[in-house]
């Protein structure tokens, strides 16, 4: 880890602020997720931007802004984070995520298989569309019509385009997370 967490009695106003609407959101969403130290500092992705507001308190301000406009599913939207973090091979996001999947009713051979990469054979209509969509993207690949439309019909064009600033978002959050060298 190349960022300690920060802790809060050490923020000024503005970034305690948003450190304790990120621990009333987590609170409320991460269910099983460990995402606080000893101190009350939050940890993952949280120290680097934390330690840089004018670069990470924007990213977490467009993050929450997904999450406060959902309308694709939780376990959808963890099949695209998953395989993101499959990608990148981001070990916070796979740490957190793999939980929060496994939660959420996927089974131990559905998570193992997003977490390596690997489309589970389990999966709906909807999330297998999600999974084929960010798998495109993380390969730096254009969605093909074909995936594009499909999701389309299944999701809304809402959804679809909810799932791929999901997946930006989520792109985004990795690289923090490996170039900060974060683990669980």
């Amino acid at each position: 880890m190349r960022v300690n967490p920060v802790n809060p009695k050490d923020m000024n106003p503005d970034v305690l602020h948003v450190h304790q609407e990120v621990v009333k959101l987590i609170t409320s969403s991460q269910g099983p997720v460990t995402m606080l130290d000893k101190e009350g500092a939050l940890v993952g992705p949280f120290p680097p931007m934390f330690r840089f507001p004018q670069f990470g308190i924007p990213a977490l301000s467009f993050v929450r802004s997904l999450d406060n406009h959902a309308i694709l599913s939780k376990k959808l939207r963890e099949v695209a984070i998953l395989t993101v973090g499959a990608a990148y091979g981001a070990r916070f996001e796979l740490y957190a995520h793999e939980i929060m999947a496994e939660h959420l009713g996927f089974s131990l051979r559905a998570v193992a298989s997003l977490a390596s990469g690997i489309c589970p054979v389990e999966l709906n209509q909807e999330e297998s569309i999600a999974y084929e969509i960010a798998s495109s993207l993380v390969k730096g690949k254009i969605i093909s019509d074909s995936s594009y439309n499909l999701a389309k019909d299944l999701l809304g064009e809402e959804g679809v385009a909810e799932l791929i600033f999901l997946v930006g978002a989520y792109n985004l959050l990795a690289m923090v997370l490996n170039g900060f060298d974060v683990l669980p």
